[in-house]
Order: C-alpha cells, then sequence, then structure tokens
C-alpha cells in the first residue's frame, strides 16, 4: 500500500532541497539561510508535538509511536498513548483534509476512515470483558504467602513412610505455635485459628493421595459440573487434575480416593418411578469388593484410610450393601444427617453443597452483595415445599408480617419486581430450613451474597465444623422455634448483626470453586478436612489427646 505524504511533509523536503544545492554553489544569502532554518525547527518541533500529531503521515506515526518524548525534560509522553486518548476525546481529528484545487467545485468533505474487522473483534473482545467484569465474582489475588522455611525434623517427615509421617503430623498439631494477626486467614471465623493454620501447613507438606485409576465412565472419572450436586463433581476434577497431593505410588500415600459420582451413578443405574435405590448400593458394594480383590490396600486397614466424595442426597444411603465401606470409610457427605446413624461426627465430613450454574465460569452471578443499609428485608425464603419444615415455615409466617419475605416457589409478579438474587442481597437474613433432607445449597448462596444464613435442620452438620466457627456468621434456629423465628432475629443486636455480616464476607473465600484452586478455598478445605478428620480418627484410636480445633 503507498503511503501518501502530507503537503508538509513535501514542502520540507524541497525546501531543505534547495538550501543544499544553495550551500554547493556557494552563494548562500545567510539571513535568508537563518531564517528558513528556524522555520525549519519550529516545524520539526510541532511534528513531534502530540497536539499536531494529525498532521503527520502514517509512516511517522508509526515510528514515533514506540520512542517516548521528553517535553521540557521532565514530562513523559508516549504518541501512541496520547493520540488515542485525543482521537477518543475528538472524533473529529479522525478526518483528513484533502487539497482542493483553484479550478475544483467540490466542497470540503472530511473523509472517515472506516472501521476494520480488526477493530469490530477488538470492541466485542472488550464487551465481553466488560460483561465478565459485571457478571463474575472479581477474586482479588490473595497476598502471597509468607515463605515457609522447612525445619530439619519437617524435612526429615518428608523421608519418612506414611504411618510415621502420620504420627509426626499428630504431634506438630498438638503443639501448634499460637497464631497472632495472620495476614492471610481471619481468625474470629475458626474454632482455633493456631491449630488450622498448623494443620494446614503440614497437609501441604506431607500429604499424598492415590487415585484408583479402575471404573468406567461416566459413574467413574467423569464429574458432573452443574447444579446443586456439583460439588462431588468439582472435587473429582481437581483432585483428578491435581500435581500437589496425587501421588502415582500408592504405596507413598497416605489417603485412597475412590472417584466415584452419586450424581452420574443415579443416571445411569436407576431406574425412574421404581423407588429403590438398593441396585445403586450393590453396584458400589461390588466396585469395593473388586478394589479389595485386586489390591491390598482396603484389605490392610479395612478402608479406614479410604475415602468418597458424594453430594447427592443418596450418597449416604448407597454406601449399606458393604458394612466395611459404611463402617470405616471417611464420607464427605453433602447429606450429614446425624438422625440416619450413617454419618459419623469426627471421622465422615460436611461436603457444602453448592449450587453452580455455569461449569465453564463457577464464580458467574454469585457475590456482589448489598451494603447493610440497603437491606430492608429481615428475613426472607423461597422454594419449594418439600420436607417437613418449609410447610411449617410457610404455614406461620406467609403473608404474616412486612418484615418477613416467605414464599414457596416465587411468585411472578414478585419476581417482576424483585429475583431471588435481589431479594437475598436486600436480606438481612436468609432463611436455609432443610428439604427432604438437611441440606440446603441455600447456606452457600447466602454466604455468596453476604447475607446472614438462618439454619433450619435438626440434627444437621455443618460444613467443614471441625474447623470454623458457624455462631460467627451464622444463626442456628431448632425447628421448633419456627413460631418465634422473628422474635429470634430481632433479638440480636445490631452490634452483633454487623459483626456477622462482615464475617459472612471473610469466610466467602472458603466456599468458592475456583477452575485453578486456589490456597484455602472450598477444594483445599474439602481436602483438610478429609486429612483432618483422618488425624483425629487415628488419634482417637490410639487414645491420643486431640487439640480442640
Amino acid at each position: 500500500m503507498v503511503t501518501m505524504k502530507s503537503p508538509l511533509r513535501i514542502f520540507i523536503e524541497v525546501s531543505m532541497k534547495e538550501l543544499i544545492r544553495g550551500f554547493r554553489r556557494q552563494r548562500i544569502k545567510w539571513r535568508n539561510a537563518f531564517l528558513l532554518g528556524s522555520i525549519m525547527t519550529t516545524i520539526v518541533v510541532l511534528l513531534h508535538t502530540p497536539t499536531f500529531s494529525i498532521f503527520s503521515d502514517d509512516e511517522e506515526t508509526e515510528s514515533s509511536s514506540s520512542s517516548p518524548i521528553y517535553l521540557n525534560g521532565s514530562l513523559h509522553l508516549n504518541i501512541h498513548i496520547v493520540s488515542e486518548a485525543k482521537v477518543e476525546s475528538f472524533p473529529a481529528a479522525l478526518t483528513t483534509t484533502p487539497l482542493v484545487g483553484k479550478n475544483s467545485s467540490s466542497k470540503f468533505k472530511p473523509v472517515v476512515h472506516e472501521e476494520t474487522e480488526t477493530d469490530v473483534r477488538r470492541k466485542r473482545r472488550k464487551r465481553k470483558k466488560r460483561r465478565k467484569i459485571k457478571d463474575d465474582l472479581i477474586l482479588t489475588d490473595p497476598p502471597p504467602a509468607p515463605r515457609h522455611v522447612l525445619s530439619s525434623s519437617e524435612r526429615h517427615a518428608l523421608s519418612l513412610p506414611p504411618k510415621e509421617a502420620l504420627a509426626f503430623a499428630k504431634q506438630e498439631i498438638q503443639r501448634a505455635p499460637e497464631v497472632v494477626n495472620d495476614t492471610e486467614l481471619f481468625g474470629p471465623v475458626f474454632r482455633n485459628l493456631s491449630v488450622f493454620k498448623r494443620s494446614y501447613e503440614l497437609m501441604e507438606l506431607i500429604l499424598k493421595v492415590y487415585i484408583y485409576p479402575d471404573g468406567e465412565k461416566p459413574i467413574f472419572h467423569q464429574p458432573h459440573l452443574n447444579g446443586i450436586y456439583a460439588s462431588e463433581g468439582w472435587f473429582m476434577k481437581l483432585m483428578e487434575s491435581n500435581t500437589q497431593f496425587v501421588t502415582k505410588n500408592p504405596e507413598k500415600a497416605h489417603l485412597f480416593y475412590m472417584p466415584y459420582s452419586v450424581k452420574q451413578l443415579q443416571n445411569a443405574i436407576f431406574v425412574p418411578g421404581s423407588h429403590n435405590i438398593k441396585p445403586l448400593s450393590i453396584f458400589l458394594r461390588d466396585y469395593v469388593n473388586m478394589l479389595s480383590i485386586k489390591y491390598p490396600f482396603w484389605n490392610r486397614t479395612h478402608g479406614s484410610d479410604h475415602f468418597l466424595v458424594a453430594c447427592h442426597d443418596w450418597g449416604p444411603y448407597t454406601v449399606n450393601e458393604h458394612p466395611e465401606l459404611r463402617r470405616n470409610t471417611i464420607k464427605a457427605l453433602c447429606n450429614s444427617d446425624l438422625s440416619d446413624g450413617i454419618f459419623v461426627l469426627g471421622r465422615d465430613v460436611s461436603l457444602p453443597e453448592t449450587s453452580i450454574r455455569n461449569a465453564g465460569r463457577p464464580l458467574r452471578y454469585i457475590g456482589n452483595g448489598n451494603r447493610v443499609s440497603q437491606r430492608p428485608i429481615l428475613a426472607f425464603f423461597a422454594g419449594n415445599l418439600h420436607g417437613r419444615v418449609r410447610p411449617q415455615l410457610l404455614k406461620h409466617w406467609r403473608n404474616k408480617d412486612e418484615d418477613m419475605k416467605i414464599y414457596g416457589p416465587l411468585p411472578h409478579n414478585v419476581a417482576r419486581k424483585m429475583t431471588y438474587v435481589q431479594h437475598m442481597k436486600s436480606s438481612k437474613y436468609c432463611l436455609c430450613p432443610m428439604g427432604y433432607e438437611v441440606n440446603s445449597p441455600r447456606i452457600v448462596e447466602a454466604i455468596y451474597y453476604e447475607c446472614v444464613p438462618v439454619v433450619i435442620a435438626d440434627n444437621f452438620v455443618l460444613p467443614f465444623s471441625e474447623i470454623l466457627d458457624w455462631s460467627a456468621f451464622s444463626v442456628v434456629v431448632p425447628e421448633k422455634d419456627i413460631p418465634r423465628l422473628k422474635e429470634i432475629l430481632l433479638e440480636i443486636p445490631m452490634r452483633r448483626y454487623l459483626k456477622m455480616q462482615s464475617n459472612v464476607k471473610m469466610v466467602q473465600r472458603h466456599f468458592l470453586w475456583s477452575p485453578k484452586p486456589r490456597r484455602y478455598d472450598v477444594f483445599h478445605m474439602i481436602l483438610h478436612s478429609i486429612w483432618f478428620n483422618f488425624l483425629h480418627q487415628n488419634q482417637t484410636s490410639s487414645s491420643d489427646h486431640v487439640p480442640d480445633s
């Protein structure tokens, strides 16, 4: 493409040539030479000043955009950046002035540069980026963790066999140094920050997990990443892609993971309308028996160093056909109900039930709650009326009080004015009554939208309760006290509510799924609870004292 030179550039070149010819012929009019030199110096300065860069040709603009210009020895300008800012502020500068001949009758018409396909794509990317910033919960990068210098005993622990390494970890947790003013974690939301911090450090240092390669998809090794049962799928996905904790050598493993999905098991085996989930339990029994025949690791401990992760409501009931699986294995369950006799406090782990709408962007549509002054609703609930608790809640509070926005499924006329999420963001307390089972995704949703969760589910073990102090950021109301619900909430002093609401924001990071796991996020919290309870279980069996967490 031929680049057209501006008239000013042509004038400068012709003048320079004439001046050089005059010098060669030694017929120099020095007064004219100095005058012409002054004019040309002024023109060169103007050409390199951003305000006048519009008169330069394209070739000069490209060459000057990469080099910085210093004016008066202090102000640093970049021609390319300043030109872009000037063009955005003054669209008229995009026009060029064509030469008009004396005999030409055409009027002055600005020529506007047409938008190229590249410009269109760039604008689309910017729009998508703006939408992403608007829709996604933006997580600021945590401060870099202070470098942990390994002690001689820690370096020695890395070379120990699994049993001896676990014994070392138990002793270290018992002697956990006191943590004060930690820069990474917020102490008030933990039962014992010192114990958690030391336990987490040792998990990162020591823990190795062997993942059984057996089993065909979709039940095994194919995570289900959408919906309210996505916790089991996201843990499987992140665990199988992990390089820090996973080992290919089972002899070096401290824990053994059985990577199956109860949600996928239901989809593949359950016969709709049969009301019979026993075939799922038989399938899982046969799977464990196969592992015990093929590998020596199950029989070595009778499954006590094995764990499974199941978020589906049927997760606890799928282990009933295998006595050792039910009695010994560490079960990370969303349906952590003590009344069933399957979940064992101190050994099993309560798994948070998280509702994921977009598997590609799990942080989309969550977070960014309103400030306290913009939360006029005292308490809010909307949802289906299954189970024993929700009908009682509506019986006592639906259409009974303006401060209590209690619904069944959110009515269309209400949703048009304020969506479900907007209700959560505008409420001080978000009610989380149990459904058919004790677990509810509303607990984590309330945390996402910075609304203090009110848990109404007897016998429910709250997620990470061995580590987190739920009284610091939630309210637990017994089912029998539903008629006194408003009274209970109003009895909470405003100072305490403000503290709880602030703590909800601080604990939020521990319940977030990220495509690339971050320290202390929900993936690491689940793994830590399994590790912590495994140590707790071994300590109890060996009559060792377990530190209060």
